[in-house]
């Protein structure tokens, strides 16, 4: 049984100075930790498992994987900036990332991340990552106001679509207040609502009936609510027609044009998006290395009785095969 794990990240452990005050850098805290900074502001600890490739791989043997999808932090997408910074920034952590996974004998699969803003320079940069070794490509789920039904972001993905590119949908830049502050209540609650947030803009935006549906495109963190309220959202379509009725299909209709993970660490869920989405579009993933992933990877899959062995080696594996080509 073939073991992929489409949702992990990595962070660099040294990338050159970018040269102006707010950027990302990585203070070194010890040998094995760190701790990535953006200008003054801490964001995030880190351990030596974000950029060591022999950790990693010692990891994914305990775990029984044979290939992880590694993608960006999304931190890094820096979609606020100009274009020009993002490029650069972009540039930066590609190259960077490739150095991580191309000793990896075809294990570690790398993925890049593009100047989503601006819909030109993420095609010119996926193409040239594509050129240089990667095998497809992380966005964000937005970009400022801009969700994914936006001209320049359905430009781009066009442009994936019709260069056989897998796309990984992550979300980030959370909204921010007292209220979604404590607790991380920014990753615990609103994660999964931007997920949902743009799955719905892809739907009633139009966006499945624009791009080719030969698109593989996949939401992460199991499409965040999505599965759960497939049902309000395709009897708001119906009841209020003159308002969601913007997509040629009712929301049921796209079930299938979508991939999502399988990190929702418990069984009940993921019989959920089985039985919502069908086995054929989740994947195994586990937001590796970072805390509120899952370890051992797989395990709420591996413990789903509800599932066939054969269903499970879907998850596990066989899906990735079919998403990644």
């Amino acid at each position: 049984m073939t073991v992929i794990d489409i949702h992990t990240h990595n962070v660099p452990a040294r990338w050159p100075a970018l040269g102006w005050d707010d950027a990302p850098w990585l203070r070194v805290d010890s040998e094995r930790e760190a701790t990535i900074m953006v200008g003054s502001r801490e964001f995030r600890r880190i351990q030596a498992n974000s950029w060591d490739q022999a950790e990693r791989l010692a990891d994914m043997g305990s775990d029984g994987v044979d290939a992880q999808v590694v993608s960006p932090t999304p931190v890094f997408f820096s979609y606020e900036r100009s274009p020009r910074e993002a490029l650069r920034i972009s540039s930066v952590f590609n190259d960077a990332s490739l150095a991580l996974t191309e000793p990896s004998n075809g294990r570690l699969i790398p993925f890049c991340q593009v100047p989503l803003q601006v819909a030109d320079l993420a095609c010119r940069e996926l193409d040239r990552c594509l050129d240089n070794g990667h095998r497809g490509v992380e966005i964000g789920n937005h970009v400022g106001d801009r969700d994914l039904d936006d001209a320049g972001i359905v430009e781009f993905l066009h442009h994936c679509a019709t260069r056989g590119v897998p796309v990984f949908v992550h979300p980030w830049d959370m909204p921010s207040s007292p209220r979604l502050n404590r607790w991380m209540a920014q990753w615990i609650t609103g994660m999964p609502a931007e997920t949902h947030l743009s799955l719905v803009a892809m739907v009633l935006g139009g966006v499945f009936d624009r791009v080719p549906d030969s698109l593989r495109i996949c939401f992460a963190h199991g499409g965040g609510s999505f599965a759960f309220w497939l049902g309000r959202l395709e009897n708001a379509w119906h009841q209020r027609h003159d308002i969601l009725g913007t997509s040629s299909l009712p929301p049921s209709g796209y079930v299938g044009r979508f991939r999502v993970d399988s990190v929702v660490f418990e069984p009940a869920a993921l019989r959920l998006l089985v039985d919502t989405l069908g086995v054929d579009n989740v994947m195994l993933g586990s937001d590796y290395p970072y805390p509120l992933g899952e370890r051992p990877v797989g395990r709420v899959v591996q413990k789903s009785d509800f599932l066939s062995e054969a269903d499970k080696a879907k998850i596990l594996g066989g899906n990735a095969l079919e998403f990644l080509k």
